[in-house]
């Protein structure tokens, strides 16, 4: 089953979730249900997502529901990180993260190349262009991972 849809957060969160639309080849949009949080969508249309919150929220389980509350902003970096396959080409990704003015380099995983991008400098996420998405899908296998780490 494929990954719907994830959240992240940022110090600009309608800034970044344009640029995660650009990337992502769609649209982004305010998200009603946490004030200054945004969505951006996936060209396809098919609800891929990722919503953008700002530093300050949080959300916790509610009586009934999951409720938004705010904290104090956490900057800094984290270990979580996503993985976005774009219909760009790897030029075009790595031109958007560059006129962020975020650090933004091509690196090889191993089973796979893709191009980092560090959303304000301290999220990453690798974007993947057609070329290096079909290498994921070909080589990010169990069978391959428990070859590559002798498992």
């Amino acid at each position: 089953m494929p990954l719907l849809h994830m959240s992240i957060n940022a110090t600009n969160p309608e800034g970044v979730a344009q640029i995660l639309a650009r990337i992502l080849g769609g649209e982004a949009f305010p998200f009603p249900p946490c004030p200054g949080a945004w969505i951006a969508f996936a060209a396809e249309d098919d609800g891929t997502a990722v919503e953008v919150y700002p530093l300050e929220a949080r959300i916790e389980a509610g009586p009934e529901t999951i409720a938004f509350t705010t904290a104090e902003a956490d900057t800094t970096p984290t270990f979580a990180h996503i993985a976005l396959a774009s219909p760009l080409t790897g030029e075009e990704i790595t031109a958007i993260g560059t006129d962020a003015g975020w650090t933004t380099r091509t690196c090889n995983r191993g089973p796979f190349h893709c191009i980092e991008i560090w959303i304000e400098n301290r999220l990453l996420i690798e974007v993947l262009d057609a070329a290096m998405l079909a290498d994921y899908r070909a080589n990010m296998t169990a069978a391959n991972w428990r070859t590559m780490f002798g498992i």
